[in-house]
């Protein structure tokens, strides 16, 4: 089906133990199905690091942006955006809880090279969910 799937990752609502969303249990997933696009949705915070290596060490790993604007990004997430997992986050708003504008103001204050900020906000998610350019 070819049809990618996005999971909260990272701290749970108030009913819940947060231990449910570590990203380390994505693992055993991206290897079982390899062929299975995963999204790990909120940078997994406040396991982001966690979430980072695992978008790192599966090529059917990916991580979303989607409630945390770039100004909160913590600095190894932007430094792994900017460098080494250019090509594996999405960007994303989790609107209307924040908006296009403020995430879109954010991603500009963070001074990434023109191609890098193209991967962030398009053509990861393009590629990732087998979207063609018009």
């Amino acid at each position: 089906m070819n049809i990618p799937v996005a999971l909260q990752v990272g701290h749970t609502g108030p009913l819940l133990p947060s231990e449910a969303g570590r990203p380390i249990y994505l693992d055993e997933v991206a290897l079982a199905f390899p062929d299975l696009k995963i999204i790990g949705a909120h940078l997994g915070q406040p396991w982001h690091e966690e979430m980072m290596i695992l978008a790192w060490k599966h090529p059917n790993v990916y991580i979303d942006t989607s409630a945390r604007p770039a100004k909160r990004w913590p600095e190894s997430f932007v430094e792994f955006a900017r460098g080494w997992g250019q090509d594996k986050v999405l960007w994303a708003t989790d609107y209307p809880l924040i908006s296009f504008k403020r995430c879109l103001e954010d991603v500009e204050s963070l001074g990434l090279e023109v191609e890098v900020k193209r991967k962030l906000v398009r053509e990861n998610a393009m590629r990732v969910f087998g979207i063609k350019a018009a």
